[in-house]
């Protein structure tokens, strides 16, 4: 019997006294007496109980059925808050919320209470949430591995106008959804040296002298589904050390070196991407991923074990996705248990790791296709050296027997190359499938970064498009809407995406419109509360709403939209703006902690905020919002309220994207360039409901190969645009210490040589023109809401559950 038929049997009574007694029973007192965390968590473990129950049967019952099991291996998880998700999954919401009424409490009070985990940070880690959810709404046997970051990346702060980074206590208070297996331990091995000894029955023995350990504790989570029969798994290794504690040398009044060894291990899991500007820093991340897929490969390895005996099946029972090149190490890391510990043969142990592993490929900036020091890895994990080494040596000879003096291919396509591991080279020659994430994505990495790979290997290559869960993304972040959809074509769209495009007809009714338009205005009274009580930041509801919500990089181009907002304060000022109803822009994103570009982009916006709420002129025109600290909770505000979402990144650049979607399913218009899965959206909506600009891939490509852009040739053409440039070294800009912003100035039009790396002041007059045409769009009310609707109607195939039947079929065989 599966969790929710177990789960709707029960009645609010039930569930109410269930609570009342859960509070009893943790805490020592009655619900009246009770503070509202601690009924938070009585609900929550009542939620908990029932979900562990199931989740035990059916992982047991699973392993005896004999089917694929996927294995999703990646750096990070956004997964959000659970007890909202888990209650509308397993159908349950309606009655809990009754249920904590007449216990006197509101449900959306209590949902306050959870911390957002943190366990991600952007696109990537949202993606590897949303696939969890979609493979057990789809029952199909899952488990994603990661680490239990202590601190998760860092909570933003903004002072002065700067990003200040913080630790992120998202674990200060007890996690109820997480369950310790300190029956699932695992040793992980750094440094020393390895002595490769050769038997007389020719097989190998490796020892180990003097590496240090790491032990690996399990910890999990379950990942329910809608109404799903299987919960997935989501198994996170936390780090410590054998010992915590040396005696002797604490008597010895060395009371550093007494924890050292613990204080070191525990680094691992303590912050989700350490800035890696530095050596330590750099160490510490090739720690972090040895230590994930070391643990998860040696978990595998010995499950496989104890069900089938026979390791020769592996591939046949489980499919490992390793999802961008934090996980690569897993390869080399099963090769090595293979061959060292159960006794294959090379040839066997790399043939094995072939039909078991496939590669996600997330994006092409070379910064992000991970290399490390030759010297770092050969002195952190000899072993694993030696056997990328090898894979490195035997790919080289036949690339060279192939193609005979070509020593610029072998360069090329080579894994150590310039004193280098390149882990993206390592991914595409050892695993299975190369998937790009949109199909423009893919096309590039098979035109472009995996070119020689392509030519040599063009079966491996495929392009999924991400996908975003509409459980998440819809049932939780807009009930509202939802409801508005079922009411009007009936349920079903949480677990067939193909269902709400029934929902397109009715664009043209009149009376629909009506009251998607009323969905959308309730919505952002709420984003506008909700900012005001969590962010100390009024937000006027009547405005349109401009987002752009994203990681901040510089090919996303948040630098463009706040240079076009004063592109409109100027034309304020002077008297010469277009004519465009009041509009709030919105941003939200992180800068790395070492991304210095990044974090004075964060300033700038900060300043042309402070900029146009300072003059009278422009104060109840525009306004700008930097919208702090965004996690998964803000964005499922910020999507549901957002009339415009902005996806303007350089062409080509741009994987997928994912914000896209969620914001398409929430009825926002989308303005962008022909990027990622913005292409795709372009040819699901329909060139009446997108508003597209910019310069495509072909044309930048042309001009990066010429060397024939000149964006100081761009300047002095526009008049308007050199007025805003002048903002950023004038003084014009308001800032807490009076300073300016000549980096980012000289950085787009340098006085020689080129500059403008991602063409902001090329596509600068088209995104102005086609801004222009979205405001007299939103004026016509009639023609926007019908184009939301069509963006609603048209989101199913950006589901990710679309995604994952995709991988199901193409990468995996399932």
């Amino acid at each position: 019997m599966g969790l929710t038929s177990n789960m709707n049997k029960q009645t609010v009574d039930e569930v109410r006294d269930r609570i009342a007694r859960r509070v009893r029973r943790e805490f020592g007192v009655t619900v009246k007496s009770a503070a509202i965390q601690q009924v938070y968590q009585a609900a929550a473990l009542c939620v908990r109980d029932d979900i562990m129950d199931v989740w035990a049967d059916e992982r047991e019952r699973s392993k005896g059925d004999g089917r694929k099991n996927v294995v999703y291996l990646c750096a990070e998880y956004l997964i959000g808050r659970a007890f909202t998700n888990n209650l509308i999954n397993l159908g349950m919401y309606e009655t809990y919320e009754k249920a904590l009424e007449e216990l006197g409490f509101d449900i959306g009070a209590i949902e306050e209470q959870e911390a957002d985990a943190g366990l991600g940070n952007g696109g990537l880690g949202r993606l590897a949430a949303c696939f969890l959810d979609s493979l057990s709404t789809l029952n199909i046997p899952s488990i994603g591995f990661g680490i239990r970051y202590e601190y998760g990346f860092f909570r933003q702060e903004i002072h002065d106008g700067m990003q200040r980074e913080m630790p992120d206590t998202w674990s200060i208070d007890r996690d109820v959804w997480e369950a310790e297996r300190a029956d699932r331990v695992f040793p992980v091995q750094f440094g020393g040296q390895v002595e490769e000894q050769w038997g007389a029955d020719g097989r190998l023995k490796v020892v180990y002298h003097n590496a240090q350990t790491v032990l690996a504790e399990a910890c999990d989570i379950p990942i329910v589904g809608y109404r799903s029969k299987l919960p997935a798994t989501l198994r996170l290794w936390r780090a410590h050390a054998p010992s915590s504690f040396d005696l002797t040398r604490f008597n010895q009044g060395d009371f550093e070196g007494a924890v050292a060894e613990r204080e070191l291990a525990e680094s691992i899991s303590k912050v989700l991407y350490p800035d890696d500007s530095h050596n330590q820093g750099q160490e510490l991340r090739l720690r972090q991923f040895y230590f994930l897929v070391s643990a998860t490969m040696q978990f595998l390895v010995q499950s496989h074990k104890n069900q089938y005996g026979d390791l020769r099946t592996f591939a046949d029972k489980i499919a490992v996705q390793i999802n961008d090149t934090h996980p690569a190490l897993a390869v080399p890391e099963f090769i090595r248990i293979l061959i060292d510990e159960e006794g294959f043969t090379w040839e066997e142990a790399v043939d094995l790791a072939q039909r078991t592993f496939n590669y996600t490929n997330h994006t092409i900036l070379p910064e992000a296709l991970e290399c490390w020091p030759a010297e770092t890895m050969q002195r952190l994990l000899p072993r694993i050296y030696r056997i990328i080494e090898t894979i490195d040596a035997r790919f080289r000879d036949r690339v060279w027997r192939n193609h005979p003096g070509d020593a610029d291919l072998v360069g090329r396509m080579a894994i150590i190359n310039g004193g280098k591991v390149r882990m993206a080279n390592l991914c595409v020659l050892s695993c299975g499938h190369v998937n790009g994430v949109s199909q423009l994505h893919g096309r590039i990495l098979q035109s472009t970064v995996f070119r020689d790979f392509y030519t040599v290997y063009p079966e491996r290559f495929c392009g999924i498009t991400n996908g975003v869960t509409q459980r998440r993304w819809l049932g939780v972040a807009n009930p509202r809407l939802r409801r508005l959809v079922d009411d009007t074509i009936g349920e079903g769209f949480m677990t067939d995406w193909r269902k709400i495009s029934e929902l397109e007809p009715f664009a043209a009714d009149a009376s629909f419109r009506q009251a998607y338009d009323q969905v959308k205005a309730a919505n952002k009274v709420e984003f506008s509360n909700w900012m005001l009580k969590s962010r100390g930041v009024e937000v006027d509801p009547a405005m349109v709403i401009d987002a752009q919500a994203k990681r901040l990089h510089e090919y996303k181009r948040q630098l463009m939209k706040a240079l076009h907002i004063l592109a409109i304060y100027d034309g304020i000022v002077e008297g010469r703006a277009h004519k465009m109803p009041p509009t709030t822009f919105v941003f939200a994103a992180k800068a790395a902690p070492g991304y210095k570009r990044a974090k004075d982009i964060i300033r700038l916006i900060n300043s042309v905020a402070k900029l146009v709420s300072s003059d009278e002129r422009t104060r109840d025109l525009i306004r700008v919002v930097f919208l702090e600290n965004y996690d998964v909770t803000a964005a499922q505000h910020l999507v549901a309220a957002a009339d415009i979402s902005e996806q303007i990144s350089t062409a080509g650049m741009e994987a997928s994207g994912t914000s896209n979607m969620k914001f398409m399913l929430n009825g926002a218009l989308t303005l962008g360039t022909m990027d990622g899965a913005n292409i795709e959206i372009a040819e699901q909506v329909g060139p009446k409901n997108i508003f597209i600009f910019g310069a495509r891939v072909e044309e930048l490509d042309r001009m990066k190969a010429e060397g024939s852009y000149n964006p100081r040739a761009v300047v002095e053409a526009n008049p308007h645009l050199q007025r805003v440039l002048r903002h950023l070294v004038d003084g014009s800009l308001p800032t807490s210490d009076g300073s300016r912003f000549e980096d980012i100035y000289y950085s787009l039009a340098p006085e020689g040589g080129q500059g403008d790396a991602y063409f902001v002041l090329h596509d600068f007059a088209s995104y102005d023109q086609v801004f222009a045409q979205v405001m007299s769009a939103y004026v016509d009310r009639d023609r926007w809401i019908s184009s939301a609707v069509v963006n609603t109607a048209k989101a199913g195939y950006f589901s990710s559950d679309r995604a994952i039947e995709d991988y199901a079929n193409q990468i995996w065989q399932l």
